[in-house]
């Protein structure tokens, strides 16, 4: 069972750098050691959350793809 998100943000349906910019947003209310969780659609995704996490200094916990949904789930480090 995949463990909750203490966040979610659905992002689907917005085009980079939208779901980028809300996730940098949402990560501020989300406590050091807790997760945002992210839905987005954006193909790009994949590859944008991998760099923003590399650069945040956050942990990209977990990326899967359900059909054209992309779930991302990232780790509050700072």
């Amino acid at each position: 069972m995949t463990p909750m998100a203490n966040v979610t943000l659905d992002a689907k349906g917005l085009n980079c750098p939208l779901p980028i910019l809300k996730a940098k947003k949402a990560l501020k209310d989300v406590a050091v050691g807790g997760t945002l969780e992210i839905l987005a659609t954006d193909p790009g995704s994949v590859a944008d959350f991998d760099g923003f996490c590399r650069t945040t200094g956050n942990e990209l916990a977990e990326s899967s793809q359900d059909g054209d949904v992309y779930r991302f789930v990232i780790k509050r480090l700072k």
